[in-house]
């Protein structure tokens, strides 16, 4: 028998991957319902993501099965920035106008004259004002970081940058500053987004014929007999054992760990997300598919409305918003759930977002994973405790269990073995 430790995205791939080789497997999800981080909930007729969720895969095997699962809408990727009352079309790098003169000629001046070493890169903090110049960046991208990641860019490494940041040429920037329609310098031509319910109905066709036991929190995993001991009192022998179980979890899960696995455990850093939702009565509300605020006083990062993203996602003549804050053990939340509520409402007022009366439906909840954080030398604790694991004959998936910056469609793709 083979057990799958998870019913996200990455332990769905698994299971069904696995039955179109007709060997038999079952997942075992610690929730009382599938999708994981890829999941929603529904409020009054309201459905919210966990999370923004859009698909821009250009993996044809991973679109296949996508399309196989529901209808979708396809968006033009058309984001914006909130800056000190400015609102700048995404990237902001690329789409200055908005700014006042003063600034603009200080961003474009010092981005013209930048002198900062491209090459011997250390950290992320040089690889932004290589890119950008010191006033972009420590203006925007690095107070950006800081609410994101929860570190100064200096402790951030640059292997998970890739492709997410666009780095514009002069002319760009100029068009940008004195512009308006710019081309889409997005690092994707179009979103997807399910017709209906919600974004986990991209996995529906591989989630069809999985054999899902809900309300299985593991507290144990006894490797040497093979044998996952849930706390409901029940366990679960296996042949072969796949998880997709966050890797700092395993430090409570494996007898007789070694200290020196223990402590790279500990050491990995993680974000979790604060997600503070808002169903309105008008359909109007939302102007935005998704927003990013610089701002150090609003503590949220991102907005995306789920209205937008599908007009199924809220009642008829209404529109939705949902806020991500994230937080660390290097930047704890200090607030509560009504708190951060109250905290959104007045700074969307001063945003010109939404007002009070506006507003039928409020929620605010804690994803307690949000992202992996790359401090400098992740990579050799996540070694540590990933060949440990490997030893013990356990397979990891998913964004937590190899412990990457995975999109959907690479997380599915970890659970294809």
């Amino acid at each position: 028998m083979i057990v799958i430790l998870g019913a996200g995205i990455s332990g769905i791939s698994a299971s069904y991957h696995l039955n179109q080789k007709n060997i038999q497997n079952i997942i075992f999800e610690k929730d009382d319902d599938w999708g994981g981080l890829c999941g929603n909930f529904e409020l009054d007729g309201f459905r919210f993501d966990k999370a923004v969720h859009l698909s821009f895969s250009d993996n044809e095997y991973v679109k296949n099965l996508f399309s196989k699962s529901c209808e979708y809408i396809a968006h033009e990727p058309i984001a914006y920035n909130y800056y000190n009352g400015y609102w700048l079309k995404h990237p902001a790098q690329n789409n200055l106008m908005p700014l006042s003169l003063d600034e603009k000629i200080d961003i474009i001046t010092d981005f013209a004259q930048n002198t900062n070493d491209k090459v011997n890169l250390k950290n992320y903090e040089q690889w932004l004002k290589a890119q950008y110049g010191n006033y972009f960046s420590e203006n925007f991208a690095m107070v950006y970081t800081k609410k994101y990641w929860t570190l100064q860019a200096k402790d951030l490494s640059t292997t998970w940058v890739g492709t997410r940041m666009y780095t514009p040429n002069l002319k760009e920037v100029l068009k940008g500053a004195f512009e308006k329609n710019t081309p889409n310098a997005y690092y994707a031509s179009q979103m997807r987004y399910p017709k209906k319910g919600g974004y986990k109905s991209f996995l529906n066709y591989m989630r069809k014929d999985c054999d899902i036991k809900f309300n299985k929190k593991v507290i144990q995993i006894d490797t040497l007999n093979k044998i996952v001991y849930f706390d409901d009192d029940t366990n679960q022998a296996y042949d072969n054992l796949i998880s997709s179980i966050p890797l700092p979890e395993y430090k409570n899960l494996i007898k007789d760990m070694p200290l020196y696995i223990k402590q790279a455990c500990d050491r990995l850093q993680y974000t979790s997300i604060a997600l503070v939702s808002f169903g309105f009565n008008k359909a109007d509300i939302a102007k935005y598919l998704w927003l990013y605020i610089y701002d150090e006083d609003i503590l949220a990062s991102r907005c995306y409305s789920p209205s937008i993203k599908s007009p199924d996602n809220a009642p008829k003549n209404c529109s939705s918003l949902q806020f991500e804050i994230y937080f660390s053990k290097n930047k704890p939340l200090n607030l509560n759930n009504q708190e951060l509520i109250n905290h959104i409402i007045q700074k969307s007022k001063k945003m010109g977002i939404f007002d009070t009366k506006d507003i039928v439906i409020q929620d605010c909840r804690i994803l307690k994973y949000g992202n992996v954080i790359f401090y400098h030398n992740m990579e050799l604790d996540r070694k540590i405790i990933l060949d440990y694991l490997a030893n013990l004959n356990i397979k990891t998936i998913g964004r937590f269990g190899k412990w990457e910056y995975l999109w959907s469609d690479q997380s599915l793709l970890s659970g294809n073995l």
